[in-house]
């Protein structure tokens, strides 16, 4: 079976993935709990999974962000805790 980028799959020791780049030398999976594994295309051993993959949640960037806020804030309290 020819199988193509975006595709859902599955493998017998990650289980179920979505295909993320399918080339002639090598194919990287974005397993489901696995994380993102690369393989040797013409080794690699995958079945068609039923359903859809699960749709992930990414992360905006926001961990930082909250991060950064945090410090001003408490820079801001030392500075006025300071001057009082």
């Amino acid at each position: 079976m020819a199988f193509k980028t975006g595709q859902y799959i599955r493998h017998a020791k990650y289980g179920n993935g979505t295909i993320v780049e399918l080339g002639d030398d090598r194919t990287v999976v974005d397993f489901d709990t696995a994380g993102t594994k690369m393989f040797v295309t013409s080794l690699a051993t995958f079945e068609a999974a039923e359903g859809e993959a699960p749709k992930r949640k990414r992360g905006s960037g926001s961990r930082r962000a909250k991060g950064v806020a945090a410090k001003v804030v408490a820079t801001k309290a030392l500075a006025k805790a300071a001057s009082a």
